[in-house]
């Protein structure tokens, strides 16, 4: 299994050097970006079934004892969120090709294709890590990867939205880093399997406000409220695909590290308070900005904020039924929200704009371009029904993911009982409802200026086509799924 653990962090970085000599053979890059993602995500299933059958499995590079070497842990929790990732990211990629994102560099020299395969190392390295340390290190190659994407020939505007998210970034690597120097003075480790040990050793009142450092630094990057501020500027400005992959992993990554550091190293008893309050307020927040908004990929991080508080729902019961609704809603969202933002990409390439109010004014009873916007084709019936199967389910409808990962979070909520419950219970049915709202007013604006669909079916409405069944088999095999998520759950409670 040992290369099992590892291929998903090395390859893409060995992939990325020799992508990077590749640079003036773009045919070339794309083959190998491919093919290596294709093999990431196999080798990731591979380990899921593995760690299934076999329990969970650690690697240490170089033979190095734990506390100084390199080590990474493949359970439950982390082979399944690297297998949806590594599929997010490989149909993100073929949606980039069809787009022609990677070939727009106006120097001769492609950096999408090594700082892509980057940023696919340092969320699988995110996901496997086995200390506090490597996981610093995951985030610090996901930051430097997504700076490259994020201005890849970009004007102004994207160049300053882009120091805006990594200032942001670079302020919660340097906290984290603090409280990674501070939990090893208290312990003398950063290895997480001897933390779950020592931190239950320490002092209640050291291990209390080592919990809440290392729970600010993973909300900033999850963008919870009030620390959500970076996000709403930072992602609508980047090209389609670059969005829709920081969309879908990179938040989740934040809610994943949350969840992994307080269940393993400061397990409690009890609802968790201070969490249920931000769940609150990032859910009503979040889509409250959301319906203000006139651009669809502002609404839709706005929104994307907002149901990072039903992730955070779970975390605050602390228990293995609301873990459990956690891990199906952020499969769920990782697999939803790259829809939305691809379907969106399609919208604007084929109007020209993503301003609802330009969409809206047009006549839905004379079929054709949007008017005002020179150039635009309209919008094609099958990109509507694309948007509609991902954003009903975004609001919870049945029988779509959302409604299962809702339920799932829901029926936790009352078997805890307690006011905490409700209130993030009540919190989570307004928002549903505020996002179905939002949702049917993105689809009655895209859906307005149709024409007939030309052509063959272009690569990028292929993709986006792959991601959006890959939201249906979810609610198809729910089931298995939820059962899956289960056991992860209990997994993360065996202290």
């Amino acid at each position: 299994m040992t290369w099992l653990i590892a291929l998903p962090v090395m390859l893409p970085i060995l992939a990325a050097g020799v992508s990077l000599g590749l640079s003036r053979h773009g045919r070339a890059q794309r083959l190998l970006t491919v093919l290596v993602l294709t093999g990431v995500f196999v080798d990731a299933v591979l380990l899921l079934v593995a760690v299934d059958r076999d329990g969970r499995a650690e690697v240490a590079f170089g033979g190095w004892a734990p506390t100084l070497g390199i080590t990474l842990v493949a359970d439950l929790l982390s082979a399944l969120f690297l297998s949806v990732s590594a599929l997010v990211a490989l149909a993100v990629l073929i949606f980039a090709i069809g787009q022609g994102t990677p070939d727009r560099a106006g120097t001769g020299i492609v950096p999408f294709h090594p700082a892509y395969l980057l940023l696919v190392a340092g969320i699988a390295l995110a996901f496997l890590s086995g200390d506090l340390f490597n996981l610093f290190v995951a985030f610090e190659v996901m930051l430097a990867s997504s700076y490259v994407l994020i201005t890849l020939n970009a004007g102004a505007t994207r160049v300053r939205a882009g120091m805006t998210y990594t200032m942001t970034s670079l302020m919660s690597s340097l906290l984290f880093l603090t409280a990674i120097a501070l939990i090893y003075a208290a312990t003398g480790t950063v290895n997480l399997g001897e933390l779950a040990e020592r931190t239950a050793e320490l002092d209640a009142g050291v291990r209390s406000a080592l919990g809440a450092f290392l729970l600010v630094v993973f909300a900033i990057k999850a963008a919870v409220v009030p620390l959500h501020f970076w996000l709403p500027d930072g992602y609508p400005t980047a090209p389609a695909p670059i969005t829709a992959v920081f969309a879908a992993l990179l938040t989740k990554v934040g809610v994943y590290a949350m969840l992994r550091t307080q269940t393993q190293l400061f397990p409690r008893d009890d609802t968790w308070w201070l969490v249920a309050a931000a769940a609150v307020l990032t859910m009503l927040v979040g889509i409250l900005g959301a319906i203000a908004q006139d651009d669809i990929n502002r609404l839709l991080s706005f929104a994307l904020v907002s149901h990072i508080g039903f992730m955070l729902m779970g975390i605050a019961l602390f228990d293995a039924e609301g873990f459990t609704g956690t891990i199906l809603y952020i499969i769920h969202h990782i697999v939803v929200q790259a829809g939305l933002f691809l379907v969106t990409g399609l919208v604007v390439a084929r109007t020209g704009t993503a301003a609802l109010h330009r969409l809206e004014s047009h006549d839905p009873r004379e079929p054709g371009p949007v008017p005002g916007v020179q150039g635009n084709e309209g919008t094609p019936p099958v990109v509507t029904a694309l948007f509609l199967l991902p954003a009903l389910s975004m609001a919870g409808i049945p029988p779509f993911s959302g409604f299962i990962a809702k339920f799932a979070l829901l029926r936790a909520a009352v078997a805890d009982g307690g006011a905490a419950a409700w209130l993030m219970s009540a919190a989570a049915l307004v928002t549903s409802l505020l996002t179905l709202y939002a949702m049917i007013r993105v689809w009655r604006a895209v859906s307005a200026p149709v024409i007939a669909p030309a052509g063959r079916p272009s690569l990028t409405l292929v993709a986006t086509a792959g991601i959006v069944l890959v939201g249906l088999a979810i609610a198809a095999g729910a089931g298995p799924l939820a059962d899956l998520s289960e056991r992860a759950a209990h997994d993360l409670l065996a202290r």
